[in-house]
């Protein structure tokens, strides 16, 4: 099994580095594999609405000049999902948004799910305020693609400001450990009921837009 962590942080070995290899070593420890992909420190393009992806029906996004089809792929072929992020005024880090808009925006208009019964969690590091609202927004992708989310003790933030700070927040740094223990319980549960309970059968997915003609 592997589980495969997106850092939006443009510090690549910053403090939402540290939280999601809190969360790893965990998961390590189970004998699940664990890799951390650095987002944040790269020229990432936003979602530009041409709704091509839903035409092509091929898991690709058709903006082809950064790294995103390849990390699509990643999250594929991983058996869970973490999504981490900074706190950047009250929300997400831009460079997380811009891949996870265009990223699960593929993923859930396949007509094969990509994602569905992964399991996947969020985290958020933040100096003082904001974690709640970006721990929110990361949940909002993984809970439109029917994903399964492990949980914790308290919501999945840790506290800090520069570089090695996340190591003081005894708490935060609880809740990524019991994350990660939580996470590769889940994922040994799942594995385990694989051939043995039936899984609920996806259902095509019905649009509603609001706007009427």
């Amino acid at each position: 099994m592997k589980v495969v962590a997106f850092n939006g942080s443009p510090r690549k070995e910053g403090n939402t580095y540290y939280a999601l290899n809190t969360v790893g070593e965990e998961l390590k420890s189970q004998g699940i594999d664990f890799e951390i992909v650095n987002v944040g420190g790269k020229n990432i393009r936003g979602c530009i609405a041409c709704m091509r992806c839903m035409e092509n029906q091929n898991e690709r996004c058709v903006i082809d000049i950064d790294e995103v089809n390849a990390w699509i792929q990643k999250m594929k072929e991983a058996d869970g999902i973490i999504l981490g992020s900074p706190v950047f005024f009250g929300g997400m880090a831009g460079t997380m948004k811009s891949f996870l808009d265009r990223a699960f925006f593929v993923t859930r208009v396949q007509n094969q799910p990509m994602l569905r019964h992964k399991v996947a969690a969020a985290v958020a590091t933040v100096r003082r305020s904001g974690e709640v609202g970006t721990f929110n927004a990361l949940n909002h992708y993984i809970m439109t693609d029917e994903l399964i989310i492990p949980t914790s003790n308290y919501w999945n933030a840790v506290f800090d400001m520069q570089p090695g700070e996340a190591a003081q927040d005894v708490e935060g740094i609880q809740t990524m450990r019991l994350l990660g223990k939580n996470m590769a319980w889940l994922l040994k549960v799942l594995a385990a009921g694989k051939g043995q309970v039936e899984p609920v059968a996806p259902e095509e997915r019905q649009w509603t837009s609001f706007s009427r003609v």
